[in-house]
Parts: C-alpha cells; sequence; structure tokens
C-alpha cells in the first residue's frame, strides 16, 4: 500500500478541532509542517497557542488517531512547538473577526446568542444547580452554550460542570475551559486554594467586563449568567453590558424565598430587561409509594409569575417544576449534571423540559438591524 499524499494528511488535519476553540487546526494556524516519508511514515509539527498548553495531550492523541486512520500509514510522529508573538496576534484578530478593539460581542445588533442572566432573590435556592444543567442538557441537544459564574463571592461553577484545568490565555484573550460541551468562565479560575475574593461594585463590574469582552466565546447559540443573589452590583452590570439579556428567576416553594425572588425579577423594570419565566425548586420529595412530601409549602414558583405578570405587564410564565432528588446532589458534587448522569430522573426530566423550552426560543428582534435602507417615494 502506497503512502499517503500530503493533500490527504492535510485534509485528516482538517478534521482535528482545537478543543479550546472549537475550530480546526488548519484553520487556526497551528499545523507548521507535514513529511510523509515513503514507508509510510507522517512527522507533524503542531504549533500550540501558548507553552505548557493543557490540552496538547489531547491535541496530540486527536492528531495521531485521524492521520492514523488513513490508508498507508505506519505511524504517526506528533511535534509540538509554540506560536510566536506575531503569530498569536494573527490569530487574536481572526478569532475577533478583525477587530483589535474589545467589546462584548452579545451587546452588538446582529448578535444572534440568546443570553439568560439566571436570578434569585436569596442564596440557597439551587440556582447554581439550575444553571449548569440547563447549560449541560442544551448542548446535549446540539446547542453551542456557554457559562458566566457571575456569583462572584459564591462561585461553585467550575466544580458543578468538572472543570479541571485554568482557562488559556493568549496575551490579552482567555480561552474558557470546555466540560461537558459547554465553555465556562469563572473567577474561581482564577482564585488559588479556594480564597475568598473581597472586592467592591467597581471591580466587580471589571472582571463581568473582562469575562464578556476578553474570553473568545466563538458562535454561541445560548450563554448563560449565574447572578449572584439579589439586586447588587453584578446585576445592574449585567443589564449595562448586555441590555438584551434575559432574566430566568428561581425560586423555592416557601412563600419566604418567594417574595424575596419577586425583587429580583422586578429589578427588570429598572434595567427594562425582559423576564422570560421562573423555575421552582425543591417542589416536592417524592415518596417510594409515589405521594410527594412538600417540604418547603406549595405554590411559591407560581406565586412569582404571577406578581411579575402583574408587575411587568407582561406574561411571566411558571417554567417548571424540579422535585427534590439526591442525584441532582451528587451530579454537583461530582462535576457531571444530573442531566447527564441520571437524565431519567425527576429532577432530570424536569430540568431538561426547561432548557427545551428556552433553547427553542429564537433570539428577538429588539435592538437589531433589520438591514433595511429607506427609500424615496
Amino acid at each position: 500500500m502506497t503512502a499517503p499524499t500530503l493533500d490527504e494528511v492535510r485534509a485528516a488535519l482538517a478534521r482535528v478541532d482545537d478543543p479550546e476553540i472549537r475550530k480546526p487546526v488548519t484553520e487556526l494556524g497551528m499545523v507548521d509542517d507535514v513529511r510523509v516519508d515513503p514507508a509510510g511514515g507522517v512527522d507533524v509539527r503542531l504549533l500550540l497557542t501558548v507553552a505548557g498548553c493543557p490540552m496538547k495531550d489531547t491535541l496530540t492523541r486527536d492528531v495521531t488517531r485521524e492521520v492514523g486512520a488513513l490508508p498507508g500509514v505506519t505511524g504517526v510522529r506528533v511535534d509540538l512547538g509554540v506560536m510566536s508573538d506575531e503569530q498569536r496576534r494573527g490569530l487574536r484578530e481572526q478569532l475577533r473577526g478583525g477587530q483589535t478593539e474589545r467589546e462584548v460581542p452579545f451587546a452588538k445588533p446582529g448578535s444572534l446568542t440568546r443570553v439568560y442572566a439566571v436570578a434569585s432573590g436569596k442564596g440557597g435556592v439551587g440556582k447554581s444547580s439550575v444553571t449548569v444543567n440547563l447549560a449541560a442538557a442544551m448542548a446535549a441537544d446540539g446547542l453551542r452554550v456557554g457559562v458566566v459564574d457571575a456569583d462572584v463571592y459564591g462561585f461553585s461553577v467550575p466544580r458543578m460542570l468538572g472543570v479541571e484545568h485554568r482557562p488559556t490565555q493568549v496575551d490579552d484573550m482567555i480561552l474558557p475551559p470546555v466540560s461537558h460541551e459547554v465553555k465556562v468562565i469563572s473567577i474561581g479560575m482564577f482564585v488559588p486554594n479556594n480564597q475568598p475574593v473581597v472586592w467592591r461594585g467597581p471591580m466587580l463590574h471589571r472582571a463581568l467586563q473582562q469575562f464578556l469582552s476578553d474570553v473568545f466565546w466563538g458562535d454561541l447559540d445560548v450563554l448563560l449568567l449565574d447572578l449572584p443573589p439579589g439586586t447588587g452590583d453584578i446585576a445592574i452590570s449585567t443589564a449595562q453590558l448586555i441590555p438584551n439579556a434575559e432574566i430566568l428567576v428561581v425560586t423555592t416553594p416557601q412563600r419566604a424565598a418567594a417574595e424575596v425572588a419577586e425583587r429580583a425579577g422586578s429589578i427588570s423594570m429598572q434595567t427594562h430587561q425582559q423576564v422570560v419565566g421562573v423555575i421552582e425548586n425543591m417542589s416536592w420529595l417524592e415518596q417510594p409509594d409515589g405521594s410527594r412530601m412538600e417540604l418547603f409549602g406549595a405554590g411559591g414558583g407560581q406565586a412569582v409569575a404571577d406578581s411579575l405578570t402583574r408587575s411587568v405587564g407582561a406574561a411571566v410564565p411558571l417554567l417548571g417544576q424540579v422535585p427534590i432528588d439526591v442525584t441532582l446532589r451528587e451530579g454537583g458534587d461530582s462535576g457531571t449534571p444530573v442531566v447527564l448522569s441520571h437524565p431519567d430522573s425527576p429532577a432530570a426530566v424536569a430540568l431538561r423540559g426547561v432548557a427545551r423550552q428556552l433553547g427553542r426560543r429564537a433570539r428577538g428582534l429588539a435592538g437589531r438591524s433589520l438591514g433595511l435602507t429607506p427609500t424615496g417615494r
């Protein structure tokens, strides 16, 4: 059997995506050299974006798999180098579409990304658990999904999604880790040894701005922001940086929690954002005999939805009720969301139902250019 041609090898390399950027290595200028000897041995020199790239083993494995599958290949050797400053600069500009200036892509009029800001009135209602499971469920359905852990003081998303390495930084651009097909960024990835974050408003605003503008998100279908509880600095900064973001309110059935959740949703009247709906978490505990024990009462989620409907003057639906489920907690601790580890469990079924409702919604026309040019009569 004859050795493959250079074109055949390059075609195989075009099937290898960079694990962080999610584009073929051939498009990113990462393939520096390819050589094929008459005996079928293939040498590939690949340029990493930065020295010590955490994905180098993955790249080596994927290149070996794709090239090694070609007829006539007897061996694959992958040599890893590092991009020069000029090459990194070119890559950065390519990824930003030729824009050298930092900007929030989701706030641009032409953005097709649906942005959901997941809010709650108080802590402990399971807002982060809901966020990561919605993200994982949407990604499993084939959507391109990103999560911003904007809960700077109480960050927990990296653990819940099983993120095991820090982001890769290409000069002033950050490549977010990908876990369960979800791109993730969190201040917890930059804080050593679980140290607390002690910041005031301006620093919080700047951190959120960097997460949105300096991180390379690519073409996302959905971006979820896990907001801190309440109506503080981050909620206000989100409205300023992404005015088209829609608010998703998480509450429990307990009346005391529901009253606080109403305030979190009512911020939309001041920020002029849309409230997309309410999710009630910890709705009940299913008993072995099929009955339900309502540990936190009943009706809180519907009460929040009804109150917000009256306040904002538009329909705010109760999107779903998530029962208490031990597998939901276990998934958060293990880093594998329950919608993936136990997709048929009661909590997973409820969360996947909400995810499909949100994932199917088309991006509205508000703030977008229609591409129309007025003409005279």
